[in-house]
């Protein structure tokens, strides 16, 4: 199921391209942009950061989020993530649970079968509402 609006999804895909030029991908080469449209209309980037322990490679999605606390928090309504060449690639499963967390089921996430709802594309999603219905916090 595709999710259709008037959004100008190419000038998203242009910061997510710009920004994967600034990854550091030295072992992968395998360079990750992703921009994202927080909920007051700011445009947030992040690129993959990797690292010789493998392991603690940082994923362009953490780095969206991230300054989108760095820059006064809100909810993500819109992402994009490309790879090196400018294609529409899918995050992987850690990101795409990092996007329910930050902008939830309704969150609207380019793919490259169209434009998807994060409902759709992780069903059945864990979230904060599941600790706090065993938690009452």
């Amino acid at each position: 199921m595709t999710v259709a609006d008037e959004f100008d999804w190419d000038a998203l895909r242009d910061a997510a391209v710009e920004v994967s030029r600034r990854a550091y991908a030295p072992y992968s080469h395998y360079p990750v942009g992703a921009a994202g449209m927080a909920d007051d209309g700011r445009v947030l980037v992040g690129c993959n950061v990797e690292n010789a322990a493998y392991g603690v490679v940082l994923c362009a999605e953490c780095g969206m989020v991230s300054s989108l606390h760095a820059t006064g928090g809100g909810r993500l309504t819109r992402v994009v993530c490309v790879n090196g060449v400018g294609d529409v690639i899918m995050p992987c499963g850690r990101c795409r649970q990092l996007l329910w967390e930050h902008g939830g089921a309704d969150l609207q996430l380019m793919t490259a079968t169209g434009v998807r709802r994060m409902a759709d594309v992780l069903p059945d999603a864990f979230g904060p509402e599941d600790l706090e219905a065993v938690h009452g916090d």
